[in-house]
């Protein structure tokens, strides 16, 4: 997309907001942009359990103050004192209340979406664009479902498992830092959820969970696949189902929300390179 595509900014407000776990805020975002939201979104994005939106957040001090005006402030600002796009899944929308609710995690100072959500009070203003999505659970009693992923998936599967059938089977891999940053999900009793905690091994992100993907038993049924996280790890998972399970591209939802030692900037940006290609065709 070029610099000068406009996207519709949705300004909304937040409800208010609440500590999940140790590194995870809960921010519920309200007020008149919710209904222009709903309205003017495709229908199958926002029915998708992995629906997106991208945040336009400004730099704490800056006293911008949302919709902003991005091409005036390209023409006036240098790149670190304009409004940065981050892209964060929707975990759930409550249409009786008129809210939606994005899960952040936090560390401390680090970032930009994380200080900001834990700073965020009642009233306050975000602007957004979207949603975009793909995914929702396969409806067939006959699929397997397989959904792997980091601490940054985590919304999408716990929205994914909740959107799926009471009789549904199937597996959810997904590691996250500690068991003190494991959430309460909704889920089938028919679907094996699994917690794999890094701080157990000191390993990288993404390790444990193709550990424990490579482990898993070939379904003899047909199965549908949702994975993402790490880019380093999706691309081995990536290779995994295709090439030694044998599976389709699609049945395959893969992609990369981040690359370890990567800022999100550039990892946009290598989203356009080889190195931020998921498959290989």
């Amino acid at each position: 997309m070029s610099p000068s595509t406009k996207r519709t900014q949705h300004v909304f407000v937040v409800d208010r907001t609440e500590r999940i776990t140790p590194h995870t805020v809960r921010v519920h975002l309200g007020g008149p942009a919710f209904r222009d939201f709903v309205d003017g979104a495709d229908p199958d994005r926002l029915a998708a359990t992995d629906k997106y939106v991208k945040l336009l957040l400004a730099p704490p001090a800056s006293g911008l103050v949302p919709p902003y005006d991005l091409d005036a402030l390209r023409a006036d600002l240098p790149k670190h004192e304009r409004p940065a796009r981050r892209t964060y899944t929707v975990r759930s929308v409550d249409h009786e209340a008129g809210t939606m609710a994005i899960d952040f995690v936090v560390h401390g100072d680090e970032g930009l979406a994380g200080p900001w959500a834990a700073a965020a009070r009642p009233g306050d203003l975000l602007t957004l664009s979207g949603p975009g999505g793909g995914y929702t659970p396969a409806t067939d009693p006959d699929v397997t479902h397989v959904l792997l992923g980091d601490d940054s998936a985590l919304p999408a599967i716990g929205a994914a498992l909740a959107a799926m059938r009471e009789d549904a089977t199937g597996v959810a891999l997904v590691e996250v830092a500690s068991a003190a940053d494991e959430q309460p999900l909704v889920h089938p009793a028919g679907v094996d959820l699994r917690w794999l905690h890094r701080d157990a091994t000191g390993a990288d992100p993404g390790t444990l969970l193709l550990a424990a993907a490579e482990a898993l038993p070939r379904a003899s049924r047909p199965v549908q696949v949702f994975a993402h996280g790490e880019r380093t790890a999706v691309k081995a998972i990536r290779r995994l189902l295709q090439d030694d399970w044998g599976l389709e591209k699609a049945d395959l939802s893969l992609s990369a929300y981040w690359a370890l030692g990567r800022a999100e900037d550039r990892f946009q940006e290598e989203k356009r390179e080889p190195v931020g290609v998921i498959f290989a065709d």
